[in-house]
């Protein structure tokens, strides 16, 4: 049975306007043990001028490695969310976010379908998704970086459209990262859904909705970029990490949320649940 670990997306200094090294300190400060970098590729403005948390894959995949050793925090991970369904963007993006992972010792790289193109038919798009997943699972496999796979956009608001993405490719290392707060706001039942796919988990965002929110939007989106504060919304967290136990290895509860108060309110009431 799994071990249930405490993480945070670094979205959650997404406001700070702040590089990425003051995230990974304001994470251990906070108390996580673990840090989700997101990585992006070329050059961006804020990123470069130090207002802003992504890290360049340009960059030496050191910085990420020795910011979190100073820090005294691992990596569960690396965001690297991108569009299978275009793979002149997504395929090589991903074998190099696969490869950047392997060097700095982070087990899973993050992604989800992304939008699809306008002009392609679902039929087509699944060809195109198992080119590159197939493309990227051969990178991965020999390097034991996993996939992992989360639910966003317009075939993985079901678990239906969500399981054929995954059994396109038969690879070991393609896993699922369970976001508890999409699934929950696609409108599916996101503890059944999760207790269907425990046996694949490799990764999960911690992400709760708020009841306004949810209210709001159940049932009319796909996802959202980042939730409340753990404990304040509408997912059952207990419940969750109960189910978590079940997975076959050790999951980090990467924290999705929006502020550093967010995020400092989350690992209270996760760790008052784990004691």
């Amino acid at each position: 049975m799994g071990n249930i670990l405490l993480g945070v997306n670094l979205e959650f200094v997404r406001h700070e306007d702040k590089p990425f090294e003051w995230g990974v300190e304001k994470a251990a400060e906070l108390g996580y043990e673990y840090v989700e970098p997101m990585v992006h590729w070329g050059r961006e403005l804020l990123s470069e001028a130090g207002y802003f948390h992504s890290i360049s894959m340009l960059d030496d995949p050191f910085r990420i490695k020795n910011a979190c050793e100073k820090a005294g925090v691992k990596i569960s991970g690396l965001s690297a969310h991108t569009p299978l369904c275009k793979p002149e963007i997504s395929c090589e993006y991903l074998k190099q976010a696969v490869r950047f992972a392997a060097e700095i010792g982070a087990p899973v790289v993050n992604t989800d379908e992304g939008p699809k193109p306008d002009w392609t038919t679902e039929e087509e798009d699944h060809v195109l998704m198992r080119y590159v997943l197939k493309e990227v699972a051969k990178v991965a496999e020999p390097r034991g970086v996993k996939i992992g796979l989360e639910m966003h956009q317009q075939y993985t608001k079901t678990p239906s459209g969500f399981n054929r993405i995954l059994n396109l490719v038969d690879s070991p290392n393609i896993g699922i990262n369970f976001d508890s707060g999409n699934s929950y706001l696609g409108g599916e039942d996101p503890y059944r859904w999760l207790e269907d796919c425990v046996d694949r988990l490799v990764h999960l965002h911690a992400k709760d909705i708020a009841i306004e929110q949810s209210e709001a939007e159940r049932g009319k989106v796909t996802g959202t970029p980042v939730g409340c504060a753990c404990g304040e919304g509408v997912i059952d967290w207990k419940r969750t990490i109960d189910i978590c136990r079940k997975a076959p290895q050790d999951i980090v509860f990467s924290v999705e949320c929006g502020t550093v108060a967010q995020a400092e309110k989350s690992i209270i009431h996760l760790k008052s649940l784990l004691k």
